[in-house]
């Protein structure tokens, strides 16, 4: 994407996160900044600690030491759905869909931190009720249209294919109007066909909806062509930050993934 887009407004701030879990640490130390506009990538071997520190800025886990920082506002102590109404949404690795529903009922529900009236009553629509509503599912058709999943929008979930699925849990964030997406392997377990899909839709949301994109990815490839800027944990510790290139030739990224001293292997 290169370095020309990458933004100086600092939307996103981790300042030294510690994470443990019994005598297991999970994050230590851990600080970086995300700029608004850019896409930001967090990349590292299996048990790096990567999901959890999506889990500390989401709200899920509250780190021993440490804080993130959202538009100059402290949210390490805030509930999950306070830091989703404020504008961080989340797709997760583990599909979190109600596979019983349609995708329209899906991507509805994901409106809920707006509604004002209550779900219930605004599913009733009456009066000022009504109205919502009405706002509501124009959000939700414009995210429909965006990611071409007019054709599955009264599917039920549980019968989609999985690349599918994954597209409607995107949706599912998106329908939420974040200022930043945070993105959990969004191209797990899809085919080339899929995977260059979902890429598309990344840069779209990015550079169309002026959406920040933090992205954890297994893909390297799909990490190098996609990110401003990557950040790569290893054993719950940040051993290098920069741009695709200088991930890309860091030897001690290298020694971390492959046991190797040539850091010139990612994307190979």
């Amino acid at each position: 994407m290169g370095e020309s887009r990458i933004k100086e407004e600092i939307v996103l701030k981790g300042e030294q996160i510690t994470l443990s879990f019994g005598g297991i640490t999970a994050l230590l130390h851990v600080s970086f900044d995300v700029q608004r506009g850019e896409i930001f990538s967090i990349i590292g071997p299996n048990g790096a600690g990567k999901s959890s520190l999506y889990n500390v800025i989401n709200g899920f886990y509250r780190p021993q030491k440490g804080k993130v920082i959202f538009k100059d506002k402290e949210i390490t102590h805030l509930r999950p759905y306070q830091i989703a109404r404020m504008g961080i949404a989340r797709s997760f690795q583990n599909i979190e869909l109600f596979k019983h529903m349609t995708v329209l009922e899906n991507l509805m529900l994901g409106r809920h931190i707006h509604i004002r009236y209550g779900l219930l009553k605004s599913m009733l629509y009456f009066g000022p009720c009504s109205k919502e509503e009405v706002r509501h599912r124009k959000r939700v058709e414009d995210v429909i249209d965006f990611l071409e999943i007019e054709h599955i929008r009264k599917k039920h979930v549980g019968t989609l294919p999985y690349g599918l699925q994954k597209r409607v849990e995107m949706a599912r964030a998106l329908c939420l109007e974040p200022e930043i997406l945070l993105l959990d392997e969004p191209m797990a377990g899809m085919n080339l066909e899929e995977t260059e899909d979902m890429a598309r839709f990344i840069i779209d949301v990015n550079n169309e909806w002026g959406m920040t994109v933090l992205l954890i990815e297994h893909d390297m490839g799909v990490v190098m062509d996609l990110s401003d800027r990557i950040m790569v944990l290893d054993f719950g510790e940040k051993i290098a930050e920069g741009t695709p290139e200088e991930v890309q030739q860091n030897a001690i990224v290298a020694k971390a993934y492959l046991g190797e001293s040539d850091g010139a292997f990612l994307g190979r």
